[in-house]
């Protein structure tokens, strides 16, 4: 029997033989913690391993992204533990101005299309966009990865998603992840890795692919591959690795636990209402909800074309008096194209609030927070209770959010 994409990936990392339920020992190209968990990284590292050497400092990395900078004591004293290690053993540390880390180490070109990634991030699956193996893993095990470069995992099986039908504007990539969320749930890919595949899939921006496979993670998935690509994407993917994007693609007698049909003909924008991601409801049936504030950004729907979506429909309008739209761009390189392009001063002139590039309200203490009472309209990946403040969330797509600031209540672009 042929292997699936991911057992490719993997084969292409072990000497074991790959197969889905199998534990293998698998190499891994990048190794990282951020500054959430990095300290009891470093912790871990010093009490198992002492003054022993790391597998390869050209590998590791830390990235600072959900508390960037820190706006706590905590925080703070946690960065300064990373950097103190990072200087005493050499390695990268990618620090608060750099970014949201997944998407800073496929800037930087360190990850590629057969990579395999690991760190301290849940949706460290969101590499998969690139073709790439990424998972998120607890400190213990990150430190481990920190002194062999290797790691233990069970193989997981696969499943083949086939989209029918297309879609187009005003509906985004946003929009066809949150409609998968409503039909996938959390069990049907769960603890599997998905193979999504159909004709809408080729015309997905990177950042599109991105958005997609980030919110594997609120599927219960290990993570999900696209093997269509467009050649836009293509040409993105490849200014940033540099080297020509050639991924790894399932053999045509792999074996797939299971093959699900959905129909996304004439999609529309969609909304998940509180209290789950899965909550998801045709922006219609949601129109009038009243909000109190906004949030473009996270790693789901913080790269440019996300904020210029927006831009074009709030130039010349601009925010409802008394609601607050929060801006966060995913990068450094994300906010200079911003700049260079006008895009930013569009959304201040609109009355957005901009702010430095990290993971904002995805994390305790940052711009897009909600209190008790508030319900805002976020571009993030979560809207469990309590996960963005003690308020409700309604998870969109950038155009629908900018059109809910407009209006002041929940809307689509078409409401105009």
């Amino acid at each position: 029997m042929g292997k699936t994409v991911i057992e490719k990936i993997i084969q292409g990392h072990t000497a074991d033989e790959v197969a889905a339920g199998k534990i293998v020992w698998m190499d891994l190209d990048v190794r990282s913690a951020r500054d959430f968990g990095g300290p009891n990284v470093v912790k871990n590292y010093e009490r198992e391993y002492g003054g022993l050497p790391l597998a390869d400092k050209t590998k590791t990395f830390f990235t600072f992204d959900l508390c960037a900078p820190a706006c706590t004591l905590k925080y703070a004293d946690n960065q300064q533990i990373c950097r103190d290690f990072a200087r005493k053993n050499g390695i990268q540390v990618y620090d608060v101005d750099s970014g949201v880390g997944t998407h800073v180490l496929m800037e930087e070109g360190l990850v590629r299309f057969d990579s395999t990634v690991v760190g301290t991030d849940s949706h460290m699956n969101i590499l998969g966009a690139l073709g790439a193996f990424g998972q998120g893993m607890g400190d213990v095990d990150i430190a481990f990865a920190f002194r062999t470069g290797r790691a233990w995992f069970e193989v997981p099986e696969s499943v083949k998603v086939v989209l029918k039908g297309t879609f187009k504007e005003p509906s985004s990539a946003k929009d066809l992840t949150l409609f998968l969320l409503k039909v996938l749930g959390t069990k049907k890919v769960a603890l599997r890795a998905a193979e999504f595949t159909g004709p809408a899939l080729a015309g997905l921006s990177l950042a599109g692919r991105m958005t997609l496979c980030s919110m594997v993670t609120e599927m219960a998935g290990i993570i999900g591959f696209i093997p269509e690509c467009g050649a836009a994407a293509r040409d993105e993917i490849e200014k940033y690795s540099g080297v020509s994007f050639s991924p790894l693609l399932a053999d045509p007698d792999a074996g797939y636990a299971e093959t699900i049909e959905i129909d996304i003909e004439g999609l529309s924008p969609q909304v998940a209402a509180p209290p789950s991601p899965t909550n998801v409801k045709p922006v219609a049936e949601l129109r009038g909800t009243k909000i109190d504030a906004g949030f473009i950004g996270s790693c789901t729907n913080g790269r440019f074309e996300d904020f210029a979506a927006a831009a074009r429909l709030l130039k010349g309008r601009g925010v409802k008096k008394g609601i607050m739209l929060k801006i966060v761009p995913t990068t450094r390189r994300v906010y200079e194209e911003l700049l260079a392009k006008g895009v930013l001063q569009d959304l201040f002139d609109a009355g957005a609030i901009v702010v430095n590039p990290g993971c904002g309200g995805c994390a305790e203490g940052h711009v897009g927070l909600t209190g008790r009472g508030e319900v805002q309209v976020s571009t993030g990946n979560r809207n469990f209770p309590g996960k963005q403040g003690k308020g409700q969330t309604y998870l969109a797509g950038p155009a629908v959010v900018a059109a809910s600031c407009i209006l002041g209540h929940i809307a689509g672009p078409e409401d105009l």
